[in-house]
């Protein structure tokens, strides 16, 4: 492999069994030492991050998990307003505007 090339292997893995993400890793660790590799273990998010790294990989990527977190409770807290036809009842669910603006710099 030539200095500053990118290999890319990206595509969903839903029929592949993560024994072979693991082979492959450590094939592509052995021949190419220096190259990071980025796994995005969305479908076999079962494997801890310290055995990825174990098998060579450098980046983890976790996509869109907080995201995916995210909108069931969006969810949740729409459907209580519904419900109760007021917000007071999910008070306690929701971040403080407060909070929210302070996360933006210069707000403080």
């Amino acid at each position: 492999m030539s200095k500053g090339k990118i290999i890319q292997v990206m595509g969903p893995v839903v029929d592949v069994a993560f024994e072979d993400i693991k082979e492959f890793c450590l094939a592509f660790r052995k021949q190419y030492a220096h190259v990071p590799i980025v796994v995005v273990p969305t479908t076999y998010d079962h494997i801890y991050e310290s055995e990825l790294c174990d098998w060579g990989v450098n980046i983890i990527i976790y996509a869109n998990h907080m995201l995916r977190a995210a909108y069931p409770a969006m969810m949740n807290v729409a459907k209580i307003i519904l419900e109760n036809e007021r917000a007071l009842e999910v008070r306690e669910l929701c971040m403080p505007i407060k909070e929210i603006l302070e996360l933006i710099p210069g707000t403080k």
